[in-house]
């Protein structure tokens, strides 16, 4: 069987064909990084603009790829949430619009399970159950998965996602957007110990996390201290390695109460370098192993969707044709797969 994936949450349009005997057959991406650099942030109405005008040409690209037609695809999964509404709309117009003219079933896929599972396109990937850090720039969670479906929230961030606060704190030091990965690149380049950021929340019990209190000490430090390239890239090592300790420390919690020794992190912000490191130092300790999707599969991307989908479609989860997605929605609230 093969699906088709529709991915359009945010500023990325990525479309991909999975098959459940041969695996992932084609994928194609585009990025709206340009579209969205002279405003410091993706605007909502040029994403869902940009969404309209690439999502049936990448379609088509895909389906040459694949050297498939339309009659070959088993069913349509797109993303119905969570995410940017006007960019959602956009794919599960599209997304249904094509299942009914192809007369194939229609899947609508949790954006943030898509993430989650997304280490399984890989050839070695983790068995269930494990645990789950899922950072990107709209969310953060730690969630204990017992299978798909299974999946419980242990702790989330009550304020800024991860992502949010690397790329705010990144547009403070005067990085062009995205700044995250700009961030981390700068702070290569930065002195150990020089600042010192504070890690929040981890001096009380819980697995919940706040980062808009480090952002606005980042900003605080910036606007008295950020007087040349050298100061900054210091400012930015002290901040990446704050918010990263803090991600670890929440994970070594979750891994000690829930006893699990597999971690999987996806993404956006499970591409940056040193947490990826830190996390296979805690692993190595913990006696257990650390999972994540290739780097072209930790943000935003049709195979995660197409993958995600399929899984939904071969538990029987189809939907009507009724076009409605969810800007806001918790993933814990998914049915399990059986």
């Amino acid at each position: 069987m093969k699906i088709l994936g529709i991915e359009t949450s945010c500023d990325e349009t990525g479309i991909a064909i999975y098959d459940d005997q041969q695996g992932l057959l084609a994928h194609q991406l585009y990025s709206q990084v340009e579209v969205h650099a002279d405003y410091g942030g993706v605007v909502p109405e040029l994403a869902s603009r940009d969404h309209v005008r690439k999502t049936i040409p990448l379609i088509k690209a895909c389906l040459q790829e694949a050297n498939l037609q339309a009659k070959d695809i088993d069913g349509v999964a797109y993303t119905a949430g969570p995410g940017l509404v006007g960019a959602l709309l956009v794919g599960a117009t599209i997304g249904q619009s094509l299942a009914m003219a192809w007369d194939k079933p229609a899947i609508a896929v949790h954006h943030m399970e898509g993430h989650l599972l997304a280490p399984m396109l890989e050839d070695d990937a983790p068995e269930f159950p494990f645990l789950a850090l899922l950072v990107s720039g709209g969310h953060t969670l730690i969630v204990k998965v017992e299978a798909i479906g299974h999946y419980t929230i242990m702790g989330e961030s009550i304020d800024d996602a991860a992502g949010e606060a690397f790329d705010k704190t990144a547009k403070l030091l005067g990085l062009d957007y995205p700044g995250g990965p700009r961030l981390s690149k700068l702070a290569e380049k930065g002195v150990m110990g020089r600042y010192v950021f504070p890690r929040p929340m981890t001096d009380r019990p819980g697995l919940d996390m706040s980062f808009s209190g480090l952002k606005t000490f980042a900003a605080n430090t910036i606007a008295k201290e950020a007087k040349d390239e050298q100061t900054k890239a210091d400012i930015a090592h002290a901040f990446q390695h704050a918010l990263v300790d803090t991600l670890v420390i929440k994970c070594k919690r979750a891994l000690k109460e829930t006893g699990l020794k597999r971690l999987v992190i996806a993404g956006g912000v499970s591409a940056n370098t040193y947490l990826r490191v830190q996390l296979e130092t805690l692993m190595q300790k913990h006696h257990g192993r650390v999972y994540y999707p290739r780097a072209e599969f930790c943000t935003d991307n049709g195979a995660m969707i197409a993958f995600a989908g399929m899984q939904r479609f071969k538990s029987g989860e189809l939907n009507d044709f009724s076009i409605q997605v969810r800007p806001r929605w918790p993933i814990d609230e998914l049915e399990p797969v059986e």
